[in-house]
């Protein structure tokens, strides 16, 4: 059974899409307005900074190099080999 998307953005339970949205594969476009496919209230998913379902953007991953001292990692690995 197929349902009809006809009138479904159009009823007031789904809101326009923000800014953040645009470019996004889940944009439906009706009646010359944008509304996000998945989401009745885009704006909610922004909130917290990501979107975890946008299709355009990627969160940026940050890598922390930590500085090891050799003379500590020389003792620990020296104490496991005694075991």
């Amino acid at each position: 059974m197929q349902t009809s998307s006809a009138g479904k953005y159009s009823s007031g339970s789904f809101q326009p899409i923000i800014e953040k949205c645009s470019g996004c594969d889940r944009v439906v476009a009706e009646n010359s307005s944008q509304y996000c496919g998945t989401f009745m209230n885009p704006s909610a998913k922004w909130r917290l900074g990501f979107c975890n379902l946008a299709t355009h953007a990627k969160p940026e991953i940050k890598v922390v190099t930590v500085k090891v001292n050799p003379l500590k990692a020389a003792k620990r690995a020296s104490g496991r080999k005694k075991k």
